[in-house]
C-alpha cells in the first residue's frame, strides 16, 4: 500500500470529455477504468478496513478512480458506504489497508460539513491562519485574506468572530480558508448539507465560479443527488458498505447550471434510481 503527494497540479483546466450532447442530456454511465496516466489524483484497487479480526469493518473495497487536473468529481452514496473514509484516505488522515493512491499536488485542503472555525479569531484571522503557518508576512496574509473574503462575498466582515456570523456566513469563511492553502486538491466532506436551500443555492454558484478557472480540482462528498449534478463534471455512485463503484456518470449538462431545471432533474431521478436500487439490493435504508 502506499500513499503518495509530489508535484504540482498544472493550473490549466484539462476538461474531461463530455459525454451528453449539446442539448444538455445526460450522458450514460460509465465504468470508473484503470487510474490515467497524469491524473490529479489516481486511485487503484483501494481497500480500507477499520479494526482486525472478527471486529474489522471494510468501509472500502477495492476501488479505482481517477480525476483529472481540474475536474469536479461528486461522490454519492448510503450512509456509511466510505464517501468520508475515501475523503480521509485522500487528506492523508487515513491509511490504505491495501492499494495506492498518488495525488499528483502537494498542496490537499480538507472542508468538512462543519465550518469548524477558531471561535477565538475573527474571521479575517481564521482566513490567516494557514498564511501564517506558511510564515507568510502580516501585511501580505492580511492582503490575501481581505481578497479571499471578498471573492466569496463577506466583504467588511473580517473582524467578526464566528459567533456573530450566519451558517452560510462560516462556510463562506472556511471556504476562503480553504483556497487560502492554494491547494490543487480541494476536498469537501457535504460543506453544504447544514445550510437552507437558498443559501446552498448561494454557495454553489460562488464555488463554481471559484473552482472555473480551472487551477484546483475538487473532490465533493455529499448526499444530495441534484447537488451532486448541478456540481459535477462526473457523478461516482458507492454501493453500500463496503464501499464499491457502482457506476460513473458523466454530467454533460452545460455549464452554468441550477438545481431546479429539467435536465438536471432528469438525470437527478435516473441516479437516484440507481441509488435506491443499490440500498435495496444490500438491505439497507441509509
Amino acid at each position: 500500500m502506499s500513499l503518495t503527494h509530489n508535484g504540482r497540479i498544472p493550473a490549466h483546466r484539462e476538461a474531461p470529455a463530455a459525454a451528453g450532447p449539446a442539448s444538455g442530456e445526460p450522458g450514460p454511465a460509465t465504468p470508473a477504468g484503470p487510474p490515467r496516466r497524469g491524473a490529479a489524483v489516481a486511485i487503484h484497487d483501494l481497500s480500507v478496513v477499520h479494526g482486525s479480526g472478527k471486529n474489522g469493518v471494510t468501509a472500502l473495497d477495492s476501488l479505482s478512480l481517477d480525476v483529472a487536473p481540474g475536474e469536479f468529481v461528486c461522490v454519492l452514496g448510503a450512509s456509511g458506504c466510505g464517501k468520508s473514509t475515501l475523503l480521509h484516505v485522500l487528506a492523508g488522515l487515513d491509511e490504505p489497508t491495501q492499494g495506492t493512491v498518488h495525488i499528483g499536488g502537494q498542496h490537499t485542503a480538507l472542508m468538512f460539513q462543519e465550518a469548524a472555525l477558531f471561535p477565538w479569531l475573527t474571521a479575517r484571522a481564521n482566513v490567516e491562519f494557514p498564511l501564517r503557518l506558511k510564515k507568510v508576512g502580516r501585511a501580505e496574509r492580511r492582503a490575501r485574506a481581505e481578497e479571499l473574503l471578498d471573492l466569496v462575498q463577506l466583504s467588511g466582515v473580517g473582524g467578526r468572530r464566528p459567533h456573530q456570523l450566519s451558517g452560510g456566513m462560516k462556510q463562506r469563511v472556511a471556504l476562503a480558508r480553504a483556497l487560502a492553502q492554494d491547494a490543487d486538491l480541494v476536498l469537501m466532506d457535504e460543506p453544504f448539507g447544514a445550510l437552507d436551500a437558498m443559501t446552498r443555492d448561494a454557495l454553489h454558484q460562488e464555488l463554481e465560479l471559484l473552482w472555473s478557472d480551472g487551477s484546483f480540482s475538487v473532490v465533493f462528498v455529499t448526499h444530495n443527488v441534484r447537488e451532486a449534478v448541478r456540481l459535477g463534471d462526473r457523478v461516482v455512485l458507492l454501493t453500500s458498505r463496503p464501499g464499491r463503484i457502482a457506476e460513473v456518470f458523466d454530467v454533460g449538462i452545460p455549464r452554468p447550471r441550477r438545481h431546479n431545471t429539467a435536465d438536471v432533474g432528469e438525470l437527478a431521478r435516473h441516479i437516484t434510481d440507481t441509488l435506491l436500487t443499490e440500498v435495496r439490493r444490500h438491505g439497507r435504508t441509509g
